[in-house]
């Protein structure tokens, strides 16, 4: 019967993570976190000769590596001098060769996006008329193909590594410390950090292919691998690894001296190893928090702690939880799960999942932002998927604790168990004389029936074979009554009823977890709503060019006083060279007109030196400024700066770029 029920539970436990890594392996390729919001040439613009350079503006800042900018003439050879770099801000640029012949040229690009994940595309501009070309750009993106799902499953294994490894000690340290002898629990922690430093390496070694060229082939090329060393996700990896061997240490002591450990003594190894486990699980969810969405974006100093609080609240629960239900399925009988042990888990639980409600909302706010993000971007529904499978996992929580209060310890368990100890050798001893009383029983018998020789000789033979048997039956009828005590207090415990409707809520709950799991790694993943919205909104200004050729930009800005926040607009018509009409329109946060004491422009144009230009508009009416016969001298990628103050010291200057021409 045990072992059907564990056959049970472990083709269970394959089963849901059958359905998680389906779930991973069905995901779309890892999305980018920084998105392509302009360039210069833009795409499909026609340009009456061949520029310089070409230059790719971000949402956000990216790494580059060699050859992460690629230019390719119509007939597919390189057109660029392979010299990419940052040229202020969010934007980078590669120089071409001179003397480049008309046609439609291709970009390429494959960058890292300041959260760690890869992110290409391509687009194509033309010098003096549009013609065939015979560069071929597939639809594959960097992280696709067999690496990337390599090292999406990576991520997955790391994640449930460190929630297996930091729940399972903190449930036999905080709820459970007779767990530190069960073999059951010691196997359970040991396949976390096991799988935890297993994907740890994976993902080190997989990270080159990944953010290149996505080639097997790769994985194992060292030059790479040094390359993703001097990276923020190297040195993140390679710190995990070695708080990992610290963490061996850890387990080493754990349920080796702990176990062994009484009183005061035990006490005050506990309280060492909580301080110690403490700070070890702290820097490897700090090594997520400080190479992944934390690091970047609003707020990243908040946003940091805040991540590895919740990442430890998130192992504090389901690790824990992991562990009961290895406890309560596997746990000897000789060493019973008992119920205060159950009720502290239970608080312990209550605790976590109130951080994780705080620390998820705070994250949820810093990522979506919006309630059309949150809605209307894959970040957002995956953000809802999630925040539904955590309420069920809360509910089902509900009921495990109803289960709790009404758990019936079995004292007498510990009784038997004690009682077997102190009289284990009376046992033997019993045993023996039974066995003793056997043979002597036998040894009468064959002294009334005759020998097979028909003498009495065959008796003192048969003693003293029955003198060497005594000891061996002794010990086997010992073992045989111990396997029965054994069964009998196991049968005694899963009959009761409050115990094993606790054991199908608990694995109800793991059962959820593991799908949370799988959601949580497909969101980390994929690219937060904030940006997502931000960077189309960027780009939409970027190409704000309605069919007059009027352009529009929007530009946010902060003097840092009192009521300084505020929105300013430019609307140049027809955005060409010659004289243009300009209006200037000033908002403040909630939308309506603001008048602001000052409002001048200049136009810039960087690439010939030109610049600045300034206008001073004429006001018009509260908050609507306007200029006729602004000059344009020449096509290109202008630099509109407008300078706005509020007060008679605090003012600020706002910039964006625009196509004029």
């Amino acid at each position: 019967m045990a072992h059907t029920v564990t056959l049970r539970v472990r083709t269970l436990v394959l089963l849901l993570l059958t359905v998680a890594g389906a779930l991973l392996a069905g995901a779309a390729p890892a999305s980018a976190h920084a998105a392509l919001t302009g360039s210069d040439p833009g795409q499909g613009a026609v340009v009456d000769q061949a520029p310089q350079q070409v230059s790719l503006t971000f949402s956000e800042t990216v790494s580059l590596s060699d050859d992460s900018l690629r230019v390719f003439d119509p007939k597919g050879k390189r057109a660029d001098t392979g010299e990419a770099a940052g040229s202020g801000g969010t934007t980078y640029a590669v120089k071409l060769h001179s003397g480049l012949p008309d046609g439609t040229y291709t970009v390429t690009y494959q960058v890292v996006s300041a959260d760690s994940h890869p992110i290409s595309g391509a687009f194509t501009f033309s010098v003096g008329a549009p013609s065939a070309t015979t560069v071929s750009v597939d639809g594959r993106r960097a992280g696709d193909g067999l690496v990337g799902r390599l090292y999406g499953l990576g991520r997955y294994m790391s994640y449930a590594g460190f929630i297996v490894l930091v729940g399972g000690c903190a449930f036999v340290l905080a709820c459970w410390q007779r767990g530190s002898g069960v073999r059951a629990v010691q196997r359970l922690v040991v396949s976390g950090w096991v799988a935890l430093t297993a994907a740890t390496l994976g993902l080190l070694l997989l990270r080159g292919s990944y953010t290149t060229s996505s080639k097997v082939a790769d994985v194992f090329d060292l030059e790479l691998l040094g390359q993703v060393l001097q990276t923020k996700t190297g040195a993140a990896l390679v710190s995990r690894l070695l708080l990992l061997a610290a963490g061996a240490l850890f387990i080493a002591v754990l349920f080796g001296a702990y176990d062994k450990r009484e009183g005061q003594e035990k006490r005050d190894l506990a309280m060492g190893l909580a301080i110690g486990g403490g700070v070890v699980a702290a820097g490897l969810a700090a090594s997520w928090a400080m190479a992944e969405h934390a690091s970047t974006g609003l707020q990243p100093g908040i946003a940091m702690p805040v991540d590895v609080v919740h990442l430890l609240a998130v192992a504090g629960w389901l690790g824990g939880l992991s562990t009961l239900l290895v406890a309560l399925y596997r746990a000897p009988a000789r060493t019973p799960l008992d119920a205060n042990a159950v009720r502290r888990f239970s608080r312990l639980a209550l605790g976590c999942v109130i951080t994780l409600v705080a620390t998820g909302v705070y994250q949820a706010w810093r990522q979506v932002g919006t309630w059309s993000a949150l809605t209307g971007t894959r970040y957002g529904q995956l953000l809802l998927v999630k925040a539904g499978l955590v309420a069920l996992l809360v509910g089902i929580a509900w009921i495990s604790r109803r289960w709790t209060a009404r758990l019936a310890e079995l004292p007498v368990e510990a009784a038997i168990a004690k009682k077997a100890v102190r009289t284990g050798a009376g046992a033997g001893a019993t045993a023996s004389a039974d066995s003793r009383s056997a043979d002597s029983g036998s040894g009468d018998s064959g002294s009334e029936s005759p020998g097979s020789d028909g003498t009495g000789s065959d008796g003192p033979d048969s003693d003293g074979s029955g003198s060497d048997t005594t000891p061996a039956r002794a010990a086997q009828l010992a073992r045989q009554r111990a396997a029965e005590e054994s069964a009998r207090r196991k049968r005694a415990r899963d009959a009761d009823p409050q115990r094993f409707g606790l054991r199908r809520s608990v694995l109800a709950e793991a059962s959820v977890a593991v799908v949370v799991l799988a959601v949580t790694t497909m969101l980390t993943s994929t690219e937060p709503g904030r940006t997502e919205e931000e960077a189309k909104a960027a780009t939409s200004a970027a190409a704000s060019v309605s069919t007059s050729g009027a352009v529009t930009l929007d530009m946010p800005f902060d003097t840092g006083g009192e009521d300084g926040k505020g929105l300013v607009r430019v609307e140049l018509d027809p955005a060409r060279v010659g004289g243009n009409e300009m209006h200037v329109y000033v908002e403040r946060p909630n939308g309506r007109a603001f008048d602001v004491p000052e409002v001048k422009l200049s136009f810039t144009l960087e690439s010939q030196d030109v610049g600045p230009l300034p206008v001073v508009p004429d006001h018009i009416t509260t908050g609507h400024w306007s200029a006729s016969g602004v000059q344009i001298p020449m096509a290109g990628d202008w630099t509109v700066a407008v300078t706005v103050r509020t007060s008679d010291i605090d003012q600020t200057t706002v910039d964006k770029n625009a196509k004029i021409g």
